[in-house]
C-alpha cells in the first residue's frame, strides 16, 4: 500500500482543485478581497489593515477549528478561555464576551444580540471548503455596520463548484479527537452542490493545581450549500444545523443546537453595475447549566447596489433590516427584564469612490444611518485616502467614526431577578463611540517579498462602566473614556522556491480612564485584558518525497488584570501527501511548553496542555 501511495505517477495524475490553492506570493498579493469596500479588489490595493488567511494556511496550520485557525492573523488577539470558550478581538478590548469584532460566515453576521459578541464554541464550519478569511483590524462600521468597532472577520467558503467529489478526514490525539466527510456533485445544467457532516470531542483542560477543569465538550454539524450560475451571476442557498454539549464542573452541562438557511442572488446588471440580494435565518438555542437559557430568532435581509461607472465616480448603496425575537430562561440569581424581547435594526449605506487622478490617487467617502431599538438614529461616516505611487506599493489613510449600540446585557440585565436589586440593568445606556484615525502603508517590492504596516489612533468615549446609585444598586453606565495607539505590521519572504517565512504582529497602548462622577469600584479592568505586544513567526517549508514542514511560534506579552503571564507557543505540523488525494498530518501543539494559561483569573483559569494530534485526509 506504501509503495502504491509514493508512486510519483499517481501524485501526478490525481489532481484535485482544492490543492491548487497554494499559491505564490505574488498570486497572493494579487487576490481578490470583498470586505474593505463590499466589491472585489486587490489585496494590495484595498485601502485598509487587512490580512488573509488563505485555505492552504488553514491546511499547513493543522489548525482543527475555526478559532484555531484565526490564530495565524497576526492583527487579532487570540486566547483560549477553557476547553470551549475564546477570547478574540483585534486592537484590545480582549475578553470572552468581547463586544467590538464583528464576525460574518459568508455574509452571515453571527454576533448574539444578547452582549453584542461571539459565542465561540457556536460557528463552525468545514475548515477544508474555507476559500479563506479575511480579517480587517480597525473599524468597518460604514459598510458592515454598528458593532465593527475594531475590527471585521469574514470567513468565505469555496462556491460548491470547487468542491466536488468526496472528502473524508479522521484525527485523533491526546486532547481532541474528530471525523468528517464531505460530498460534492453537480446540480442540472449549471448548478452544483455539497453536503458535510463533522463531529469532534475536546477533553478537559486543566487547572494550575492540577485538577481537572471539568470543561470537556463535544459538537456535531451538518450543513449544504448550492450554487447555480457563476459568482456574479448566480443563485447561493446554503444552511448548517448543529448540537453540541459543554461539560461544566459544579453545574449541569451546557446545551447548544441551532440552524441557519442563507440564500443569496447576485445579478451583472445591463450596462453595468450590479446588485445583490441576501436573506438568511438563524435559530440558536442555549441552555446554560444552572443559569439561564437563550432561545434566538434572527431575520435578516440585505441589498447592495453598485451602479455603473460615471466618470470618475464609483457609488456603492444598499439598506438592510435586522430582526432578533429573543427569549430568555431566567433564573432567581440573574435575569434578563422583560425575559422576551423583539428587537429591529434598519439601515441604509452609500459610498463613492472617486478617481482623482486616475488609479494612482482615490478618495473614498462614505456613511452609513443605521437605527436601534435602544438609541434610535446613529451615523456612521468615513472618508479614506490612497495613493498607488507604483502598481506594487500603497499607501492609504483613514477616518472613521464607529459605534457598538447597547445590547440585551447593557439594558436589561438584572440581579437578582426581584427587588430589590444590586444590578438593575442600564436605563440609560448609550452607544460607545470611536473616532479612528489609521496611517498605512503596503507594497510587494519584489515577486518575493511582500509587507503591510499600518499606524493607528482610537479615541474611545462613552465606554462601559458599573456605577452605584448610592442606594445599594448597581447600573450599568457609559463613564468610561481613553486612547488607543499602536501598530501593527506583517510580512512575508520566499525564501527559496520550496520555503516561505512570515513574520507580524502589533504593540498596543491602551490609555483608558473613568470619567469624573464615575464610581466604579471595577476601574477600568472590566473593559478588556491585552497585552502590549505579541508576534508571530511561520515557517512554511516543502521538504523531498512530498513532505512539508511547518513551524509556528507565537509570543504573547503578559496580560496586565488579571495577570497573565507571557508565553511562548511553539506549533509544529509534518504532513506527507504521497497522492494528491491522500494526506497524513502530525501536529504538536505546544511543543516546548508542557502548559500554559492564555486567560482568566489565577486559580480558577485553565491550562493548556502540550498536545498531539494526527490525522488521515483522502479525497475520492
Amino acid at each position: 500500500m506504501i509503495v502504491a501511495l509514493s508512486a510519483p505517477e499517481a501524485y501526478a495524475a490525481e489532481s484535485s482543485p482544492e490543492n491548487l490553492a497554494d499559491l505564490s506570493l505574488e498570486e497572493l498579493g494579487n487576490i481578490d478581497v470583498m470586505s474593505v469596500s463590499k466589491k472585489s479588489e486587490r489585496l494590495l490595493d484595498a485601502p485598509a489593515s487587512i490580512f488573509v488567511i488563505t485555505a492552504e494556511d488553514i491546511r499547513r496550520s493543522g489548525a482543527t477549528s475555526l478559532p484555531e485557525a484565526l490564530r495565524i492573523a497576526p492583527n487579532l488577539e487570540v486566547n483560549r478561555v477553557n476547553s470551549s470558550s475564546y477570547a478574540i478581538s483585534a486592537r484590545g478590548f480582549n475578553n470572552s464576551i468581547g463586544n467590538k469584532l464583528l464576525v460574518l460566515i459568508d455574509g452571515r453576521a453571527v454576533y448574539t444580540p444578547l452582549f453584542s459578541g461571539v459565542f465561540w464554541d457556536t460557528p463552525d464550519v468545514f475548515l477544508q471548503d474555507v476559500e479563506r478569511i479575511e480579517v480587517i483590524s480597525g473599524p468597518g462600521a460604514t459598510l458592515w455596520g454598528t458593532n465593527a468597532v475594531n475590527g471585521v472577520i469574514n470567513v468565505i467558503t469555496r462556491r460548491a463548484a470547487d468542491t466536488q467529489g468526496a472528502t473524508a478526514f479522521v484525527g485523533s490525539g491526546n486532547l481532541e479527537g474528530g471525523f468528517g466527510a464531505r460530498y460534492g456533485a453537480r446540480l442540472g445544467t449549471d448548478g452544483s452542490f455539497r453536503i458535510y457532516g463533522k463531529s469532534f470531542d475536546r477533553g478537559d483542560t486543566t487547572r494550575e493545581n492540577g485538577t481537572t477543569a471539568g470543561d470537556s465538550w463535544s459538537k456535531g454539524q451538518v450543513g449544504f450549500r448550492a450554487d447555480w450560475g457563476a459568482a456574479a451571476n448566480g443563485f447561493t442557498l446554503q444552511g448548517d444545523t448543529y448540537t453540541g454539549t459543554l461539560d461544566q464542573p459544579i453545574a449541569a452541562d451546557t446545551n447548544i443546537s441551532g440552524g441557519n438557511l442563507l440564500a443569496r442572488w447576485d445579478r451583472d446588471l445591463p450596462g453595468g453595475g450590479h446588485f445583490q440580494l441576501q436573506g438568511y435565518f438563524d435559530n440558536t438555542v442555549r441552555e446554560i447549566g444552572g443559569s439561564i437559557a437563550e432561545h434566538l430568532n434572527i431575520a435578516d435581509v440585505q441589498f447592495q447596489h453598485s451602479l455603473q461607472q460615471m466618470g470618475r465616480h464609483a457609488i456603492i448603496w444598499g439598506g438592510g433590516y435586522r430582526a432578533a425575537r429573543d427569549r430568555i430562561d431566567n433564573t432567581a440569581v440573574i435575569a434578563f427584564l422583560p425575559a422576551d424581547s423583539n428587537l429591529d435594526w434598519v439601515d441604509l449605506f452609500a459610498q463613492d469612490e472617486i478617481a482623482l487622478i486616475g488609479d494612482k490617487l482615490k478618495l473614498t467617502g462614505g456613511a452609513k444611518i443605521e437605527r436601534n431599538p435602544y438609541t434610535g438614529v446613529e451615523f456612521l461616516p468615513s472618508v479614506r485616502l490612497a495613493w498607488k505611487p507604483t502598481p506594487q506599493q500603497l499607501v492609504w489613510s483613514a477616518y472613521s467614526r464607529a459605534l457598538r449600540t447597547p445590547s440585551r446585557l447593557d439594558r436589561e440585565l438584572f440581579s437578582p431577578a426581584n427587588p430589590p436589586f444590586v444590578l438593575a440593568g442600564g436605563p440609560d445606556f448609550r452607544s460607545e463611540v470611536a473616532d479612528v484615525y489609521e496611517l498605512g502603508y503596503k507594497a510587494q517590492p519584489t515577486s518575493r517579498i511582500s509587507y503591510s504596516v499600518t499606524v493607528f489612533h482610537h479615541i474611545y468615549d462613552h465606554l462601559r462602566s458599573f456605577e452605584p446609585t448610592g442606594t445599594g444598586t448597581f447600573v450599568l453606565s457609559n463613564k468610561m473614556e481613553g486612547t488607543e495607539t499602536g501598530i501593527e505590521a506583517w510580512g512575508t519572504v520566499q525564501m527559496t522556491p520550496g520555503w516561505r517565512l512570515s513574520a507580524g504582529g502589533f504593540m498596543l497602548h491602551q490609555e483608558l480612564r473613568l470619567k469624573p462622577g464615575s464610581t466604579d469600584p471595577t476601574g477600568v479592568s472590566a473593559a478588556g485584558n491585552d497585552p502590549d505586544y505579541q508576534w508571530i513567526l511561520r515557517s512554511s517549508l516543502d521538504l523531498p518525497g512530498h513532505t512539508t514542514l511547518d513551524v509556528s511560534i507565537r509570543h504573547v506579552a503578559e496580560l496586565p488584570n488579571p495577570v497573565v503571564p507571557a508565553y511562548t507557543a511553539t506549533d509544529m505540523r509534518l504532513g506527507w501527501q504521497p497522492r494528491r488525494d491522500f494526506e497524513l498530518s502530525l501536529i504538536l501543539q505546544n511543543l516546548f511548553d508542557p502548559e500554559h494559561p492564555e486567560f482568566g483569573t489565577p486559580g480558577t483559569r485553565s491550562e493548556l496542555d502540550r498536545g498531539v494530534y494526527a490525522q488521515i485526509l483522502w479525497r475520492f
